[in-house]
Formats: structure tokens, sequence, C-alpha cells
């Protein structure tokens, strides 16, 4: 088991750190970090088109880096910690690389008690899958790509994990953009919220 305190000091120096979630492993940086985003791009061989959602440890840390409107902290406050992104707009502070210039941002608040406890060592962290773009996620920390471990500063093993993906949602337009956990629950909520 990798120290928690090590993993935060590694990104703290702009290290990438794989860490599990309740959903698959993830990467780690710091999220407010340009330079630290653009690790986690290159690593992940991603398209800078595509955005990466921030996580923190719960729904009050958020509001630091987002500015939710009254029906999205509903929204957080119900579904979050858990597998779900909430698209939200960024605060000044979140990276323009992280969002891909867009004026919002997912955010996370993983169910994960070693994701949790990073990220009371240090957040906000990119919340994204630890993989090479286009290939499976891992559900094991042996799993994790090659690549991926060789880029990353320390691999946080916290077993097998689930593998479903995180439903992520725009509350403000009612709109899911992927189903994933707890999809039905949240179509149901936007209906009546």
């Amino acid at each position: 088991m990798v120290d928690l305190a090590r993993a935060a000091a590694a990104i703290r120096e702009g290290e990438v750190v794989v860490y599990p979630t309740e959903t698959v492993y993830g990467l780690a940086v710091d999220a407010l970090s340009s330079a630290a985003v653009e690790r986690v791009f290159a690593v992940k061989e991603r398209d800078h088109e595509k955005p990466i959602s921030l996580a923190v440890p719960d729904v009050e840390a958020a509001a630091e880096y987002t500015r939710p409107t009254e029906r999205e902290h509903r929204f957080m406050q119900e579904f979050l910690p858990g597998p779900v992104t909430v698209l939200v707009e960024a605060r000044e502070a979140v990276p323009d690389v992280l969002t891909a210039g867009g004026d919002r941002v997912g955010v996370r608040v993983p169910d994960h008690p070693i994701a949790l406890a990073l990220l009371r060592e240090v957040a906000p962290l990119t919340a994204t899958s630890a993989n090479v773009s286009g290939n499976s996620s891992a559900r094991r920390a042996e799993a994790v790509d090659a690549a991926v471990r060789e880029a990353s500063a320390a691999v946080i093993d916290g077993g097998e994990l689930p593998g479903t993906e995180s439903t992520v949602v725009d509350v403000a337009d009612g709109t899911i953009h992927r189903r994933g956990a707890h999809a039905d629950e949240i179509a149901a909520w936007l209906e009546q919220g």
C-alpha cells in the first residue's frame, strides 16, 4: 500500500498518481496546475478538446472552485459522494486546459475511502480514468496500462473496483451526457427537481 502522505507529496510536486475510486482507477494531479493537467493529457494521449473533471472531498469544497446554482447544489447534496459527475460553472482558478476552454467543469466526489483520504490531503485533483484514451478503464491496479504506470509517481492499490462509469449530468439543462451508475434515479430527480 502506498503511503497517502507520500502520494499527496508527489501530487504537490506536479507528479501523476494512480488512485482508486468507486468506479475505476483514476489519474490524480493538482487540478489547478495547468502544467500538471497537461501531464495527464500526455499520459492518456488524450485529445485536448475533451475536458477533464475535478475531484473534491465533499460538496462544500466544490464551491471553492465552482459556482453551483441552488438547484445544482441540491443535486450534489443528493448524489455526492457517489459515481456521478456534475457539470457546473468553473471559477477563475480552474485552468482552461482542464475545461477544454469551456466555462463549466465536471465535479466528482468519489465514494471511496482511499480517494477521499487522498483528497483530504490534497485537493482538488483530476478525476479521469487511468488509461490511455481508447483503452479499457482499469478495475485492478495491475490492469492499469503499463505506459500509465511508468509515467506515474505512485499507484495506490485499492483492490478490485466495480468498473461502472460515473453518470455525467448537466443539471442546468437537465441533460445526462453519459449514462452510468444511478442514471435512472438521476433522470427521475431531473424531472422532479
